[in-house]
């Protein structure tokens, strides 16, 4: 199966009033790296047609601005209509977070739709 890893740093805005990371930026990193996979593949043209339908994570280690972290994407089931994704989040080699979330292929009414064989020939 498909997989990207995306090398980012922790941004002010990514942390809260206490210092460390506020939890939605955990959520922002696993889709960049998701955008960049899609990218990679030549397979943008299907990000406004994938919503997310289940997110979740859980948080190990603590991340503060400045940390450089790694973030690894992996597909990990392609369905009829969706997507799996796995991700883990490392700083120094070691994890800080890791999560999963669904994408769904809909229509342009918000209905789930088959996902052609070429996206799914790509993310297998």
């Amino acid at each position: 199966m498909a997989s990207h890893r995306e090398r980012l740093r922790v941004l002010w805005v990514d942390t809260d009033a206490g210092g460390r990371i506020h939890f939605t930026a955990a959520f922002r990193w696993a889709e960049a790296a998701e955008l960049a996979l899609y990218r990679k593949l030549g397979l943008t043209e299907y990000v406004p047609r994938l919503p997310r339908r289940h997110v979740e994570a859980e948080f190990h280690r603590v991340l503060v601005f400045d940390d450089e972290i790694d973030v690894t994407l992996t597909v990990t089931r392609v369905g009829t209509t969706s997507i799996g994704y796995e991700w883990q989040i490392t700083r120094d080699g070691e994890l800080a977070i890791d999560g999963r979330h669904t994408v769904v292929h809909v229509d342009e009414e918000g209905r789930a739709q088959p996902l052609d064989d070429a996206f799914r020939a790509a993310l297998g």
